[in-house]
């Protein structure tokens, strides 16, 4: 897949930073502007919504996995439940708790 990004004069500096981080990071500027974008969308959410984004599981199966969690299964973390019963892969839950890392280390890092 490819995309076109259009800036002003006015947004250049975005776009310096943008390349500033990429090579600290050694990333392309594809890469670091989709990983801006993958922080902004998801930082908020918690891991079943993050794994419903990534298109692995539905809402029918989260909810499974929840209701599980609240019944049988109280002390274990949601992604174990979903592991155990084979909801997800465990690629699935190892990407998402990246992503989900990868957020909350962004909300917490100073200004």
């Amino acid at each position: 897949m490819q995309t076109t990004i259009y800036y002003s004069d006015e947004d250049a500096y975005l776009i310096k930073q943008v390349d500033a981080k990429g090579k600290r990071e050694r990333k392309s500027r594809s890469s670091v502007i989709l990983s801006i974008l993958e922080q902004h969308f998801e930082c908020e959410k918690r891991l079943g919504e993050i794994l419903i984004d990534l298109g692995v599981m539905s809402h029918t199966e989260l909810a499974k996995g929840l209701e599980l969690q609240q019944t049988r299964f109280t002390e274990k973390l949601l992604g174990d439940i979903l592991l155990e019963e084979e909801l997800v892969s465990p690629e699935a839950v190892e990407r998402a708790l990246m992503i989900q890392a990868r957020g909350r280390k962004s909300e917490t890092a100073p200004a």
